[in-house]
């Protein structure tokens, strides 16, 4: 799309610039460890905002993925080995950060024959051992349909499971591509039937209708998803798919409130909200 034909971002998506103390030590400790963040990977407009507070969201397993999906920044292409340190890594410096509450999410590893699920069940308990006192949160791919290595992540039990629907039943093909929205609605309702707390994120902004918002909302109810994230899509590159819609803050308040009357136990919704965006407070009772 021609630069002089993209919609200009409005007032109420300004993000600030990553600064202070904080920010710099878990830019430090990044670096130091050679860690994967979907933060930068992904790049997400709250880095500044969350790196700032001494949090980050960890991107395990590599930094490139198996699918191109039409609507993220992480880089494609075929994957470097698995480095099978990376847990210890992780957990390290969870440790060293003193997290409280921490989110890992992954690229997807289709070419692995369990789909990273084991690295993912040796990063949960490296944790767990280093940091006990730590809650968890896990942004998972669809292990391809393998409910088997889903299983080893159930396993493990972390404190979230999420896994984002991203868009509505219309679009899927277009932005998410090799992944499918009837599988993706299964392999939520597989792990509340596991006894997973589960939650799952859509960006707008990308042509959907608010009737296909509202029924996507309806079809993560109808799996018992527990806490569902809204957000406005932002195109990372020209590359990528374009921003068809801003959508007004006060459409997300909407959302928000009739997400809380289905029956969700936790609705994050506005322009800037992504998935692990304020993730401590989706733990509860």
């Amino acid at each position: 799309m021609e630069e002089s034909t993209r919609i200009k971002k409005p007032k109420w998506l300004r993000v600030k610039l990553p600064t202070g103390e904080n920010y710099r030590k878990v830019r430090g400790l990044v670096d130091q460890h050679n860690l994967h963040t979907i933060c930068e990977s992904g790049s997400c407009p709250n880095m500044g905002e969350c790196w700032g507070e001494g949090t980050a969201t960890f991107m395990i397993l590599g930094n490139i993925c198996t699918r191109s999906c039409g609507f993220c920044g992480v880089q494609t292409g075929k994957p470097d080995a698995v480095d099978e340190f990376e847990p210890g890594k992780v957990a390290n410096s969870v440790k060293i950060m003193g997290v409280k509450h921490a989110v890992i999410t992954s690229v997807d590893r289709d070419d692995l024959k369990d789909g990273g699920a084991n690295i993912w069940a040796q990063t949960i308990r490296a944790i767990r051992q280093q940091s006990p006192g730590t809650t968890l949160e896990t942004l998972i791919p669809d292990f391809a349909g393998n409910w088997d290595n889903l299983q080893i992540l159930i396993n493990a039990a972390p404190e979230i499971v999420s896994h984002n629907l991203e868009t509505v039943r219309r679009l899927t093909k277009q932005v998410r591509i090799q992944a499918k929205y009837d599988r993706s609605l299964e392999l939520l309702f597989r792990l509340k039937k596991g006894g997973m707390r589960t939650k799952s994120g859509v960006m707008l902004g990308l042509g959907e209708t608010p009737e296909e918002v509202i029924e996507t909302m309806q079809d993560l109810r109808a799996v018992q998803v527990d806490i569902l994230t809204l957000g406005q899509y932002l195109q990372p590159t020209p590359k990528h798919l374009p921003v068809a819609e801003f959508i007004e803050p006060e459409q997300f308040e909407y959302y928000k409130k009739l997400g809380i009357e289905m029956g969700f136990r936790y609705v994050e919704s506005g322009p800037l909200v992504r998935s692990s965006y304020h993730a401590e407070k989706h733990l509860f009772d």
